[in-house]
């Protein structure tokens, strides 16, 4: 059966060999790149496969070597409001987004396969590493670049409009594959930093655009150890840049409190936390959850799995996701998502808004999102 196929191209050896072996399959391929900034040049420069001019001109010769028709999409206002100024709000709540968890979401899944299927396109292709299986997402072949983590978000309905050819293969494999093909991108570096913060400072950005706001930094019997810049600036399970100096050990954000502009430190131990609250859950591989299950959870991009028993129940403002870590994580911070797998396959994910160490439990949650 030949389908009409949308190939997003972001300039990558990836999107670039996603493209080629769906049209190689016979079907109907047009390839379109998302502009993502009015003045691209703001964002990251140089050749690594996301946002810059040079990965237009990259997708574009990929096209052509492919032989597919190519087009260039504005979607710079969309991607401000729904991934920048997102970002922005979050850390300003006390909360630490993943900016491309929230791309997949509203651009590539959402705004770019509704503008698709409204074009009269069948499926959406792209070059994310995760396997597509009886409809559900599964790991990639390849753990060190699976990314079944990153579209944990994504709706069963999202999921069936979406092709995912590299599933299969390794990303030595995709790069062997692209210099066979004749495609230039065949040894273009990956893209791994935040693409509208051009120099990396993810403090500086946020500076920029919240401004300064100077606060105390506590320890866990609330003495005041220190001052800060900006409550936003952190992360929970942050070490380093703290500017406390003199302690007999290490000293770790624990929480951030961004209604009284406070950020409470203290030991490593007691970043570890066995209970997990998510909001807003999706439910791709499997009916909702309403018993408690057994599963595995992963709480951030490219971290460790975790035996957990998982639940949803009926909270003040929605669902809820109840997740118990049969053993203690260490640095989850609220915003993340927290993603359920049976094995290899997606089953849901939710948004983390409050953690808790099981002593804790009775008496409530600590980490509660702003």
């Amino acid at each position: 059966m030949t389908l009409r196929v949308l190939a997003a191209m972001s300039g990558g050896v990836d999107s670039a060999v996603a493209a080629a072996r769906v049209a190689e399959a016979g079907h109907d391929v047009t390839g379109v790149h998302l502009a993502l900034s009015k003045n691209p040049q703001s964002y990251r420069t140089g050749a690594r496969g996301c946002c810059t001019v040079e990965d237009s001109h990259d997708a574009r010769r990929a096209a052509d070597v492919i032989g597919i028709p190519f087009y260039v999409w504005d979607m710079s206002e969309e991607f401000d409001r729904e991934v920048v100024q997102d970002f922005v709000a979050e850390y300003e709540s006390g909360n630490t987004p993943n900016p491309c968890l929230r791309c997949n979401e509203k651009i590539k899944f959402e705004a770019v396969l509704d503008r698709a299927v409204a074009l009269g396109f069948d499926a959406v292709a792209t070059g994310h590493h995760v396997r597509k299986i009886d409809g559900r997402l599964v790991r990639s072949v390849d753990g060190r670049k699976d990314q079944s983590y990153v579209l944990g978000v994504l709706t069963a309905e999202q999921i069936d409009h979406a092709m995912f050819p590299l599933g299969d293969c390794t990303k030595d494999e995709v790069r062997a594959e692209a210099e066979r093909r004749g495609l230039s991108v065949a040894d273009k570096p990956d893209s791994h930093d935040i693409c509208f913060i051009a120099d990396g400072d993810t403090a500086g950005f946020l500076n920029r655009r919240i401004g300064a706001r100077p606060g105390p930094i506590q320890d866990e019997d609330g003495n005041v150890v220190g001052t800060h810049d900006g409550s936003h600036t952190f992360t929970v399970g942050q070490r380093k840049g703290l500017g406390l100096g003199g302690a007999a050990h290490p000293r770790y954000v624990l929480s951030i409190e961004p209604v009284n502009n406070t950020v409470t430190v203290g030991p490593r131990a007691s970043l570890r936390v066995d209970r997990i609250t998510g909001v807003r859950p999706v439910w791709s591989g499997c009916a909702p959850l309403t018993e408690p299950t057994d599963c595995r959870v992963q709480l951030r991009a490219h971290g460790e799995v975790y035996p957990a028993s998982v639940v949803q129940r009926d909270g003040a403002d929605g669902p809820e996701l109840q997740v118990r870590l049969a053993e203690p994580a260490t640095g989850v911070a609220p915003g993340q998502a927290v993603v359920v797998y049976d094995g290899d396959t997606v089953l849901g994910s939710a948004t983390i808004a409050a953690t808790a160490r099981a002593e804790e439990a009775g008496s409530g949650v600590a980490g509660a999102a702003g």
